[in-house]
């Protein structure tokens, strides 16, 4: 990273165009955070009055992304009846239907190991290839991973396409957070990053309903899988036509990764489509103020993997890291994933029975979810992760919304790419060894140890999470890191 010995003065427009293509961008002083940190309430009701949007215009930029959570979510309902149709006798319709409990759980968790797998991918490529084609890449690897499950002809290349379509909740669970929270109004951000996990709640309980309607349909389990191709075109369709982030385009001007009075045009026109006729005269003025800002911060290279263990970035992997691994090893993906195999146990006899049952647990969590996104940007992040906790409710949204919050812009894409590692790994890990503790010490028992873990997580938000409602991602960064 540069260093400058010379003090810094706040960059202008004029000084910042004046770099060309090299990108060098003075690093922020002291003196420049000191008045970012104390900066008062006419300059943030100015600058809150200053990000003009249009409500239709800001729908698209959320709703192509949080496909690729309804497609997540999706697969967690569908998989909970395809288990069951899969194994039927009667309404397999294949020849393998007589399944061990250890391939059972490779179908369950198969999407979950595609989903480390694509963590790993997003962390070396993601910063490369910017939240837009990431999103683009997922949405086809969604389209394979579904194509070739549905119609899989064998076992072994049933699991590949599990796997495959992993991949793809790999990258759009990585990439969609990323992509809302920097296209979207800061006054609605919490609002639409949160509605992305009600979009993958909502994709659960399609999946529970689906699979209700085809659990005793021959071959029903292929048109489970097979119903999420066509979100997938949609998903593929709508990104391609989205504009990339503005504060990626300007975070690779500010790398020299680019001209940046090149640059600089291209993140006006991309905010102009976000914000619509809204924004009038005002978006040269707003990029201007992110390039002041990300300036300021002095932070002009992508963080290295060493440097994410160090500074802000560590305190921001452990607050991110931290809230994705309490939310899944709480419980809740095993009683998601098994919900109509819980069920069938407790005594719904019928697969029928069991996955109606099922859609009624997704439409609670639904509603609770819903609940937690109307109030967010009013209560806080922290009252509802505390409130959240203890019905594993509303702990989804509010954790990935700080993760996408959180981390400074240039370790954004590799710290999210490490917390939903983390996520996918701690899914996988619990999804998978549920049913084999319960067979060794009961339900009774792995229930208690969930609840225990939850105390710890209550702890772990208390002490360790911030207050971020309010802010934008730069005073997160510059206040709370």
């Amino acid at each position: 990273m540069a260093s400058y010995d010379r003090p810094h003065q706040p960059p202008t427009t004029a000084s910042l165009l004046t770099k060309g293509g090299g990108g060098e961008i003075d690093d922020g002083a002291p003196e420049e955070e000191h008045l970012l940190l104390h900066e008062n309430g006419e300059q943030q009701q100015q600058r809150l009055q200053s990000d003009n949007y249009s409500v239709l215009a800001a729908i698209l930029p959320f709703l192509f992304p949080a496909l690729g959570g309804l497609l997540y979510g999706y697969d967690i309902g569908a998989t909970s009846s395809a288990t069951i149709s899969i194994q039927s006798p009667s309404f397999s319709g294949i020849s393998w239907y007589d399944l061990s409990s250890v391939e059972v759980g490779l179908i369950t968790s198969g999407s979950l190991y595609g989903a480390l797998a694509g963590s790993v991918l997003a962390f070396n490529v993601a910063d490369f290839l910017g939240r837009r084609r990431e999103l683009i890449f997922s949405s086809l690897l969604y389209l394979l991973g579904a194509l070739v499950t549905a119609l899989a002809p064998n076992f072994v290349v049933l699991v590949i396409g599990r796997l495959v379509y992993g991949i793809g909740i790999g990258l759009a669970m990585h990439a969609a957070p990323m992509y809302i929270a920097e296209t979207a109004p800061s006054q609605i951000r919490g609002r639409l990053i949160s509605l992305k996990e009600f979009f993958i709640v909502m994709g659960m309980l399609f999946g529970y309903v689906v699979g209700s309607l085809l659990v005793e349909t021959i071959s029903g389990w292929r048109y489970m899988y097979g119903v999420s191709t066509p979100l997938a075109v949609i998903m593929a369709i709508g990104m391609w036509w989205l504009p990339a982030s503005p504060r990626w385009i300007l975070l690779r001007a500010i790398q020299g990764k680019g001209k940046l009075h090149d640059l600089r045009e291209i993140a006006i026109s991309s905010l102009c489509r976000l914000r619509g006729r809204a924004i009038g005269d005002s978006a040269s003025q707003q990029v201007d103020e992110i390039l002041s800002e990300l300036s300021q911060l002095s932070e002009e290279k992508e963080a290295t993997i060493a440097e994410m263990f160090q500074g802000k970035c560590l305190k921001a992997l452990s607050i991110g890291a931290g809230l994705v691994l309490f939310q899944q090893i709480t419980g809740q993906p095993s009683v998601l994933y098994y919900a109509a195999t819980i069920f069938e146990t407790a005594g719904f006899s019928a697969a029928s029975d069991a996955t109606t049952a099922s859609i009624f647990l997704a439409l609670l969590k639904l509603i609770m979810t819903a609940v937690a996104v109307l109030v967010i940007d009013r209560v806080g992040r922290r009252p509802l992760l505390l409130g959240g906790v203890s019905g594993m409710l509303s702990f989804g949204p509010i954790g990935w919304l700080m993760i996408s919050e959180i981390f400074p812009l240039r370790s954004r894409g590799r710290g999210l790419s490490i917390a939903v590692l983390v996520n996918f790994g701690a899914n996988a890990l619990v999804t998978f060894a549920f049913s084999p503790l319960e067979d060794l010490v009961g339900a009774g028992v792995v229930f208690f140890i969930f609840g225990g873990i939850a105390v710890l997580s209550v702890i772990f938000i208390f002490f360790v999470v911030p207050e971020t409602k309010g802010l934008t991602l730069e005073e997160i960064e510059a206040k709370l890191l």
